[in-house]
């Protein structure tokens, strides 16, 4: 016999890694990933993949710090949830860094119980490093005390793996990615694919890809809000016919053309595993 999961069962698996973070249960938050799971952090830094990295992951970047989350909407699309939020980050010398930012955990069953089996955290960078600058003293001063915690549980290559998170599409893949969406709001197929790379694929939801056609008549009068470039990828908070979604761009090699895109947006009753 099938299972089907709710979109409350969904949220509620969610919801419990920002009540983890908040009291500092490292057991209760690693505890919430399935074997073998994987945490891109943010995305286009190299990934963290099972328990003793995420276990590092943890000692490094939430252990040490105060962390609150900020959630304005939540999209629940088959056993994927994302949430459209800003994080706000305390640092040791007392700094706060607000950043927006997008979150992806794709879920699946273990047993009884639901697990997240990969978490993608869509932020910038940059923005949280101009942050730091800006505060002075005490966020030079967290930045010094960032870097020994850094290495120290991530060694040298996880150093270089996390600063792979500067690495990124730029403006030039932002206006890109947001240029196919706007052209599908317009109904514009002709310049949807256009915007497309060879072999590049569109989808609505979690379901199969679909033509530009289907996709821009689903993607009619859409309007984009705040975007995100993390790596090759570029997100999006979007307002569709349906309600609130997110598009999830990811770029071609070069950042001038688009592999895939899909928008997110909520559906209704169980999602059949």
């Amino acid at each position: 016999m099938s299972e089907t999961t709710s979109a409350a069962e969904l949220l509620a698996t969610v919801e419990a890694s920002p009540r983890a973070v908040t009291v500092h249960d490292r057991d209760a938050w690693v505890g919430l990933f399935a074997p073998g799971a994987r945490v891109c952090d943010p995305v286009g830094s190299r990934p963290h993949i099972g328990r003793a990295a995420i276990e590092r992951f943890y000692d490094t970047f939430i252990g040490p710090n105060g962390i609150a989350f900020r959630v304005e909407h939540d999209v629940v699309c088959g056993m994927t949830v994302w949430r459209d939020l800003a994080i706000e980050t305390t640092m040791s010398t007392g700094v706060t860094l607000r950043v927006p930012m997008h979150l992806r955990y794709d879920v699946q069953r273990v047993g009884e119980t639901l697990k997240i089996r990969e978490l993608h955290a869509h932020w910038e960078l940059p923005v949280m490093i101009a942050q730091l600058l800006r505060a002075g003293a005490r966020g030079l001063g967290a930045g010094a005390k960032l870097t020994p915690q850094l290495l120290a549980n991530q060694g040298i290559g996880g150093a270089l793996g996390f600063s792979r998170g500067f690495l990124r599409v730029g403006e030039a893949g932002r206006r890109a990615a947001t240029g196919l969406i706007g052209h599908a709001a317009r109904g514009d197929a002709d310049a949807v694919c256009a915007a497309l790379a060879p072999g590049g694929v569109l989808g609505w939801g979690t379901g199969d890809s679909s033509d530009a056609a289907g996709f821009v008549a689903r993607a009619a009068g859409t309007d984009i809000g705040k975007t995100i470039v993390a790596g090759r990828f570029v997100t999006m908070s979007v307002e569709t016919t349906a309600g609130h979604g997110i598009a999830e761009v990811e770029m071609a090699r070069g950042g001038k053309r688009v592999a895939a895109a899909r928008v997110f947006v909520a559906d209704e009753g169980p999602h059949r595993l």
